[in-house]
């Protein structure tokens, strides 16, 4: 249980490996900063954002380097490019629930849902 995260690259048809992410907590327009990380080689953290334990009810949210991720893989964006950050805010209601937070993502597009 917990939280959780997981990026695919449409582009490329693969996860997101080494992308930057940064978990903030939320109160209103207020953001505090949790954590910062980049996804393994399954384009996951490498744990838990949160363990099921230390998760709480409340407001998050993950901001996603998308620009600086593809810029690396080497694809030429723009300038300015589309997509630069990808923050998603999200509620967690029931802590007591998993909450994963899956994105799909291209340089032009992303989408996203409350994953198992």
């Amino acid at each position: 249980m917990g939280l959780s995260t997981h990026v695919l690259d449409t582009m490329h048809g693969c996860p997101a490996a080494g992308m930057e992410v940064a978990l903030y907590t939320t109160s209103g327009d207020e953001a505090t900063l949790v954590k910062r990380f980049n996804l393994n080689s399954d384009g996951r953290s490498d744990g838990p954002l949160y363990d099921n334990a230390s998760l709480k009810a409340g407001t998050y949210r993950l901001v996603f380097d998308v620009a600086g991720y593809f810029g690396r893989r080497g694809v030429q964006l723009p300038e300015p490019n589309f997509l630069n950050k990808v923050a998603l805010d999200f509620g967690v209601a029931h802590a007591d629930q998993h909450y994963h937070v899956p994105l799909l993502v291209s340089p032009w597009s992303y989408s996203t849902y409350r994953g198992s």
